[in-house]
């Protein structure tokens, strides 16, 4: 179920304590990818992985609409790019969390598909779980399904996956320009430190890695890989017993 389409009484119906909550960025992703690709990339696994679950199980889950800004001053150079602080981030998911919980649906599972988030969504979800009324894990799709290397930014996973779910929102005729003012790893490294912040500071373009190697079929097995993945979290989640302390 989706709560951007259902109405109050369908939600009130619902008969399942599960929960998805996308979350992305609103930032750039090269010439080539819409700014929005953190966020389309979370609610299509997100919808993918409910969907799935309900067809397996015969049971629901409910799917929150994706929160679309994240952490990511690191890309703040290029026009386009919204950001929050950590602090802001995690109280106003933390809040979500507990809107979710206050209907029933207190086992949540964030998807997430922005790399600026990670550290926090991991920190905010151990503050819910020990202190409110839910239960919350972070899922990041790409960690489930592509290796760190092969990521990039607007690189070859995200272009996969895009060209896969919305492929009219892929420059096509800009892939080149991408390529071409990309770099091949994130930062500059030195004696294992990344000396730089931004993204400004390494890539011209703004991506990372070679969009032009992310094909349709590769988006396809990204987006079925992330779907099984979310899956079998989602029967973990269902099945836990949250009587026992955490570490007893």
């Amino acid at each position: 179920m989706h709560l951007t389409e259902a109405t109050w009484t369908d939600a009130d119906a619902a008969e399942t304590d599960l929960a998805v909550l996308p979350v992305g960025s609103t930032e750039q992703h090269g010439p080539h990818a819409p700014l929005g690709t953190d966020r389309l990339t979370a609610r299509a696994v997100a919808a993918a992985g409910a969907e799935r679950y309900e067809d397996v199980h015969d049971r629901e889950v409910v799917v929150a609409p994706a929160i679309p800004v994240g952490i990511a001053e690191e890309h703040r150079q290029f026009a386009g790019t919204l950001w929050v602080t950590p602090d802001t981030f995690r109280e106003y998911v933390r809040e979500v969390v507990a809107s979710l919980a206050a209907h029933g649906w207190d086992r949540v599972v964030l998807v997430n598909g922005h790399g600026g988030n990670v550290g926090a969504l991991r920190e905010v979800c151990g503050t819910i779980t020990r202190h409110d009324a839910a239960y919350a894990v972070p899922f990041t799709w790409f960690e489930a399904v592509a290796s760190l290397a092969e990521m990039g930014h607007g690189g070859p996973i995200e272009t996969a996956l895009l060209r896969a779910i919305e492929p009219d929102l892929v420059r096509e005729d800009r892939i080149e320009e991408a390529k071409a003012g990309a770099s091949e790893t994130w930062g500059e490294w030195m004696s294992g430190t990344n000396l730089a912040f931004d993204a400004a500071a390494f890539t011209d373009s703004g991506v990372v890695g070679d969009p032009s190697e992310g094909t349709t079929e590769r988006g396809e097995e990204l987006i079925e890989d992330a779907t099984a993945a979310l899956v079998t979290l989602l029967d973990a989640i269902e099945s836990r017993d949250m009587s026992r302390p955490a570490g007893n």
